[in-house]
């Protein structure tokens, strides 16, 4: 692997969590108002510094409720899974438009590039994928949007990803700064559900005395949730040990760009 073009040293990656652009408790509803709000933060940190940026979205209450009915990260074989690989497509799909419309009256030059299209999973691990067309439009100054979809898969037949596990093998590929997830819970809890505590970091030394405060996601989520969440990111961090990440509220107006200012918010993992 190389290292980054010089123009992209200070590449950021930011995911807008389902639960966060959509009301993940009532399919197929999305916030409206709120993906305005954050395409409106998102341009205003690219105006103010020059800002290489990769974009990410769940799909909160469109993908997850097919997915979940289907069984769909399971594997796809029989002609009603294939049925169920196509709804939970249209569903990643018709939210992202969404999301893509948003960007754009924002003024943001996104164009999108959908994992079913450019993905080959393996046992539900990312297998082949050609960033170089990523690449290149973050060369050209443009904002490239990925989101958590459905991709054919040469063990399970077909599968699902899901943003941050995208994320984990571009990270790896393109070398971000920071990786910001922003949904709608301040960070992580160190007492979910009763939720009055925060846990301000986690690394690999205090992982053992929060592990247990972890927890899934309270709505449909067929990607694993917070835990799953926590523990890919602190595999990743572990990897490359000058990343750093943030599980933050995005809920909170101008949050999502202090975050991507430089401003540390939420829970912070590290290395160290």
């Amino acid at each position: 692997m190389t290292n980054p073009p010089s123009s992209l040293e200070n590449l950021q990656f930011l995911k807008l969590g389902g639960s966060l652009i959509t009301d993940k408790t009532r399919p197929h509803t999305p916030r409206p108002a709120v993906l305005a709000r954050l395409a409106g933060e998102i341009a205003s940190a690219r105006l103010k510094r020059s800002l290489p940026l990769v974009l990410g979205h769940g799909s909160g209450s469109f993908g997850h409720i097919p997915a979940r009915k289907y069984d769909t990260r399971q594997g796809v074989t029989t002609p009603p899974q294939w049925q169920g690989f196509l709804e939970v497509w249209q569903e990643a799909s018709a939210l992202n438009r969404l999301v893509m419309e948003g960007l754009r009256q924002a003024g943001l030059p996104a164009i999108a590039f959908p994992p079913s299209a450019m993905v080959v999973a393996r046992d539900g691990q990312v297998f082949a994928w050609d960033i170089s067309p990523l690449q290149a439009a973050l060369q050209a100054g443009l904002l490239p949007v990925i989101y958590g979809d459905v991709v054919f898969d040469t063990v399970r037949g077909g599968t699902i990803l899901s943003t941050e596990e995208l994320f984990v093998h571009l990270a790896k590929e393109m070398h971000p700064q920071r990786l910001l997830l922003a949904g709608i819970e301040p960070g992580v809890w160190a007492d979910f559900p009763a939720c009055t505590r925060l846990i301000p970091a986690i690394n690999p030394a205090n992982l053992p005395e929060v592990d247990s405060a972890l927890s899934g996601s309270a709505a449909a989520d067929v990607t694993g949730g917070m835990k799953s969440k926590v523990h890919a990111m602190l595999a990743l961090v572990e990897a490359m040990p000058g990343l750093e990440v943030s599980i933050f509220s995005g809920d909170a107006p101008g949050d999502v760009e202090k975050a991507l200012s430089g401003e540390d918010l939420g829970t912070r993992i590290t290395a160290g």
